[in-house]
């Protein structure tokens, strides 16, 4: 008796890792638009069936990656509509309606940390924490123009406002990437010094656009959601080029 309860509760637990292993499978275009609109970031593996080139690797990067979900589709008519012909990771990303195709045809060798550096170089959101990794898909992206919160993590505001910034940008998606700097972290001393900032002068808000490498801090004072979105506004409609930049000291004559 107690070996038959032994061996029911061993293939139970063999069944239920089982399960939790497997990723979640979208039969239709409807099932997969769902997904993609479920999160900011998604993941999902156009891929032949579970027993297919970079499904393991996919299951095993899932685990190590809480924060972004991960799905399969297996049903080739649907990949069409996401101009998919042969088996690809592809990630979605709503700050800039961005599809990063990972295709396992020119990958050769398909490894879980390949797919996870993968999955976090291209973690952009709708406020994404600047970092060696993150800047990867930041500066990659489409849209070039970034609003920068400089904030110093552990501030009383840290929180706050980076809550406040991120619930904002949904409004300039595909215009404006909205970026945290952490100041109180020694490598980002670089990036405040471009502004004409030190860790003791935040919070701020900054605005850099790549496109003519010029950059704008908007006045001190509160960082309100109306003080951003007229900071923002003003550089879409051109009106931030004749204010002087960020960090530049004034010409004078001699």
């Amino acid at each position: 008796m107690l070996i038959t309860l032994f061996l029911s509760l061993l293939v139970s637990s063999v069944a239920a890792t089982e399960k939790e292993s497997a990723l979640p499978r979208l039969t239709d275009t409807k099932s997969v638009e769902a997904f993609i609109d479920s999160a900011e970031v998604v993941v999902i593996g156009f891929l032949e069936g579970e027993e297919g080139h970079g499904y393991q690797e996919l299951v095993e990067a899932a685990k190590r990656v809480d924060s972004v979900p991960v799905a399969i589709c297996t049903e080739k008519e649907v990949w069409a509509d996401y101009s998919l012909s042969s088996g690809t990771i592809t990630l979605f990303r709503k700050a800039d309606n961005h599809q990063e195709n990972l295709s396992l045809d020119e990958a050769k060798k398909v490894e879980t940390d390949g797919l996870l550096n993968f999955i976090t170089i291209n973690e952009v959101r709708y406020i994404t924490e600047y970092n060696q990794v993150t800047a990867v898909g930041l500066f990659n992206s489409e849209v070039k123009a970034h609003l920068l919160l400089f904030a110093n993590r552990g501030s009383k505001e840290y929180t706050e406002l980076k809550e406040r910034l991120g619930a904002l940008a949904p409004q300039f998606t595909g215009k404006l990437l909205f970026v945290l700097i952490n100041g109180a972290v020694k490598s980002n001393s670089r990036s405040l010094g471009y502004f004409g900032l030190k860790s003791k002068d935040l919070p701020r808000v900054g605005l850099y656009d790549s496109d003519s490498d010029m950059k704008w801090l908007l006045p001190e004072g509160e960082i309100s959601t109306e003080r951003v979105q007229e900071f923002c506004q003003s550089f879409l409609q051109g009106e931030l080029k004749e204010v002087p930049q960020a960090g530049v000291e004034p010409k004078t004559e001699l």
